[in-house]
This record gives structure tokens, sequence and C-alpha cells, in this order.
């Protein structure tokens, strides 16, 4: 049986903290390893309070530099030295990751006693994993931010390892060639995948996309079609829709339409402006370009 992928949502305020809501910032899980979507302040204990440990992150995407998205970043890893980590982290960003880690880390009067490695982020594959890749995409704001999209590796179908043997393929590494999609070559013959995978027991990849701080554009919708889950931000509605084009955020609507044309299964917003009260009314407004919504609450969780 297929592990769930966790969404935990640690925060779903836009700008400044609210009295229900925290500054913006997800986790998720996939096979027991947590990736952390922006730093926010405030983090550390959403954290806690949804039972994630600081030392299961080892990956730590930040979408860009402004203040609500990266201040609670010092903090954080100065947590872990306390908690006596002793081995990497991983911080992918936008170009100047590793100046803004620095300036995080002096804030904090902190030097760690593990190994902080940094990674500017490029369109396209960012982290590659055994069952999966994540990708990152540009999207439109005041400054340098980015998108990412965590696609699992499919199940092309159920390995048929009696019949793999029976066409002459040696028990080891060319099983695995053959589970993954790939044909090999065996005694001067060529073995391909669907002789030895049961087709009909195929499963597609799962895909999770987040997309912070943005003006909508076509020029993301491509990275994040297919999703099953799109985490789009959605300032504001549409009654100030002149702000969010002013601030380069989204609408509902807007956030409503982008998941409508990228053909995504389900849609949650989040990043939701303290100027709005009443969040069923982002959920009613999304909901004119969209069905299958969810407007998120802090700590929040969803399996896929």
């Amino acid at each position: 049986m297929t592990d769930k992928i966790k969404v935990v949502f640690l925060g779903t305020s836009a700008s400044v903290p609210t009295k229900d809501r925290n500054l913006s910032s997800v986790a998720m899980r996939f096979e027991g390893e947590w990736f952390l979507f922006d730093a926010p302040e405030g983090v550390q204990r959403q954290m806690v309070a949804a039972g994630i440990s600081y030392l299961k992150i080892n990956h730590i995407f930040i979408s860009h530099f402004h203040a609500d998205h990266i201040l609670g970043l010092g903090g954080l890893l100065a947590t872990m030295n306390i908690h006596g980590r002793d081995w990497a982290i991983n911080i992918h960003g936008p170009k100047g990751i590793a100046r803004k880690v620095q300036d995080s880390l002096s804030l904090a009067m902190l030097q760690p006693g593990f190994e902080v490695r940094c990674h500017e982020v490029r369109k396209g594959v960012v982290l590659k994993g055994e069952k999966f890749v994540l990708e990152a995409f540009a999207l439109k704001h005041e400054i340098e931010c980015w998108g990412y999209s965590f696609i699992e590796e499919g199940k092309p179908g159920e390995f048929d390892r009696a019949k793999a043997i029976s066409l002459g393929v040696p028990v080891g590494h060319l099983f695995s060639e053959l589970q993954h999609g790939r044909s090999v070559k065996v005694g001067g013959k060529t073995v391909k995948p669907e002789q030895v995978l049961d087709a009909s027991k195929a499963r597609a990849g799962r895909k999770i996309s987040f997309v912070f701080d943005t003006l909508p554009s076509k020029g993301y919708v491509k990275a994040i079609e297919n999703s099953d889950v799109l985490v789009h931000e959605a300032s504001f509605l549409e009654e100030r829709a002149d702000r969010a084009q002013e601030t380069m955020h989204s609408t509902a609507l807007q956030a409503g339409k982008i998941a409508e044309e990228a053909q995504c299964k389900k849609l949650v917003l989040f990043h939701l402006s303290a100027r709005h009260k009443e969040e069923s009314r982002f959920e009613n407004e999304a909901r004119k370009a969209f069905g299958n919504i969810v407007v998120a609450k802090d700590l929040m969780e969803i399996e896929i």
C-alpha cells in the first residue's frame, strides 16, 4: 500500500500574523522525510503544535526574501543546534540565499555545530530523490520569487520477477531498471519493461504544487499542470483587486482560474490578508472558477 503524503499548514496569514493565523509556511512529509517551505516568525512554535520534529527537516525551501517568509530561519537553525543536530541542513532559495542565511545566523549569534548548505534555485529540478523530484518555477512578484512542485515517480506496473528470470534477466540491478520503466540488454537481446510489468497495476505519481506570492500569470501554469493538490496564495478578494495588482499578489478568484486552467484536482487557498475577516468569502469567490476548494486554517492537515 502506498504511504500517504501529508501536508501541514503551519501558518496561513499574509504579511502580518493574526490572533488565529501565523505567517504562511507549509511542511510536507513523504516516506518519513519532512520538507519545509518558508520559515517566517513563529514557525518553530507551529512545528511544536503540529508535532513535527525540528530534526526531521533536512531541506528548507525559501520562496523569496520578504520578511514574512524568512525571518524565522535564524531562530529555527538555532533551535536545531540546541537539540544537538550534527548533520547537514540544505536550504534552497533565490540568488543570494547564502548571504541571507549568514545574516540570519549572525542575527541569532549562532555558529552552528552542523553544516548549512545553501543552494541557489534555478528553474527545473532542484532536488532529486530516489522516488521523486522537486522542481522550481518562477513567480511574478516584487522581487525574485519561486514556487515549487513535488512530483512523485509513478509506478509503471507490478513487476513479475518470475517472468524476468525466464527471459534471462539476472537477479540484481537490472530488475530495478525494469521496475522503473527502462529497457535492459541481456545476452544480446533487449528486454522491455512491458514484458515484465503488469500495466493494469500501474499508478501515476502524485504531484503537489506550492505557489507563494505572485501576480497570476500563464508563466507557471505548465509547471503546476495536473497537480493533485495546488496550494496557492490568495491574499485578497476581488474587491481589492487593485491592491493585489499593486503588491503583485493574487485574489481568490484568480487562484481559482489558475487551478482550472492547470487542470488541478484540488485547490487549497492560503496566505490570506488580515483585511478580510470572513474566510468563507475566499472559498465562495474561488468557487466561481473552480469546484474542489479548501481554505486552509493553521495546523490543518491534508493527506494525498
